[in-house]
């Protein structure tokens, strides 16, 4: 499907967008834009990929005329550009909806008017049942995809959305802070060690975006089945793997945090598909004829279960080494092994 075809990827000096470089740099996708507001990274990823396929471009989703100079041509979108840090978000709420709203819709807009094939918007945990101003931006975000994906001509345009939990070892995550602090002999610092949070790879990431990608018709949100664990047996599971004594710490809950993340709410799973290794939340697509809001009305949705990091298969610490032992930097550090491929971030 991605023969001679050009995947653009907004934000795609992160994590992701090195991981779908990894992926397909390879194969006989024709060409791959980077598009994102920092040089000094697109600069890095240019020197060290030194590969013609990947082509370079500065702007920001904020401002849609350097989406349009970037679009032109596209076949394929992955948006990944947002603010996804929970407290920055807290702090600059209107920097979230800058970014995470409005710079989605600059990107489905442009996509509509240059005629982007498919368009895969990345979405979160965070914007299930959202108390922060991250989920809810990243909540609207998908409000924003389903929306425009309903005028689309499914023949010929196709927008949909994949929603996912914490991505190890990403740019951001608590698995880098924690390696760090083990490195430097410091205690581990944990918020609530009841706290669960979701655990997928890279990879993961990579396969539910290339599964929405290839099953998704308008306004679909697809959900990948994952792990979880609490971030005692996170950092327990760490110590032991670096064979370190490190202590640790209970600090406290941040600004918006969730003592557990939701990535299928009890409302969207009255409608959810089971696929097996994923959800299908399929999209609401009546218009606005009053009757079908204030006279009819959806099944008792207290007879459904929400899909969330406490009822999910919840790793021991056995179970989170053998997890992360799949990570390139925990076998870097622990087996030794290089890899040649990682994008050193």
């Amino acid at each position: 499907m991605f023969t001679n075809k050009v995947l653009l990827i907004t934000g795609g000096t992160g994590s992701f967008g090195n991981a779908v470089l990894k992926r397909f740099l390879n194969t006989d996708i024709k060409e791959i834009r980077i598009f994102s507001r920092d040089e000094k990274k697109q600069d890095d990823m240019r020197r060290y990929y030194n590969n013609s396929k990947i082509k370079f471009y500065i702007g920001d989703v904020r401002d849609i005329n350097s989406l349009n100079n970037a679009i032109i041509g596209v076949d394929f979108i992955f948006h990944a550009a947002a603010l996804k840090q929970v407290p920055s978000c807290e702090f600059f709420p209107v920097e979230a909806v800058r970014t995470n709203i409005l710079g989605t819709d600059n990107v489905l807009q442009a996509a509509e008017q240059y005629r982007v094939k498919r368009v895969v918007v990345l979405s979160t945990d965070k914007a299930a049942y959202p108390i922060n101003a991250m989920g809810m931006s990243k909540a609207l975000m998908e409000k924003v995809m389903v929306a425009r994906s309903r005028s689309n001509d499914s023949s010929k345009q196709i927008f949909c959305g994949t929603r996912y939990g914490n991505v190890m070892a990403s740019r951001g995550s608590v698995i880098p802070l924690f390696i760090e602090q083990i490195k430097e002999g410091k205690t581990l610092t944990i918020t609530d060690p009841n706290m669960t949070r979701f655990m997928m790879t890279l990879d993961d990431a990579v396969d539910l975006v290339l599964y929405a990608f290839e099953h998704g018709v308008p306004g679909d949100i697809f959900v990948q089945k994952a792990p979880s664990a609490t971030i005692e047996t996170l950092a327990k599971a760490l110590i032991e793997l670096y064979n370190s004594n490190n202590e640790i710490v209970v600090i406290g809950t941040r600004h918006g945090e969730k003592l557990y993340e939701t990535l299928v709410n009890r409302e969207d799973m009255v409608k959810a598909e089971d696929l097996g290794n994923y959800f299908r939340i399929p999209a609401d697509n009546r218009d606005l004829n009053y009757a079908q809001y204030f006279s009819e009305g959806i099944p008792d949705v207290s007879k459904y279960e929400e899909y969330h990091s406490h009822n999910t298969e919840l790793l021991d610490v056995e179970g989170m080494k053998k997890l992360l032992l799949k990570l390139p930097i925990i076998r870097k550090d622990v087996l030794g092994e290089e890899n040649s491929n990682q994008y050193p971030e």
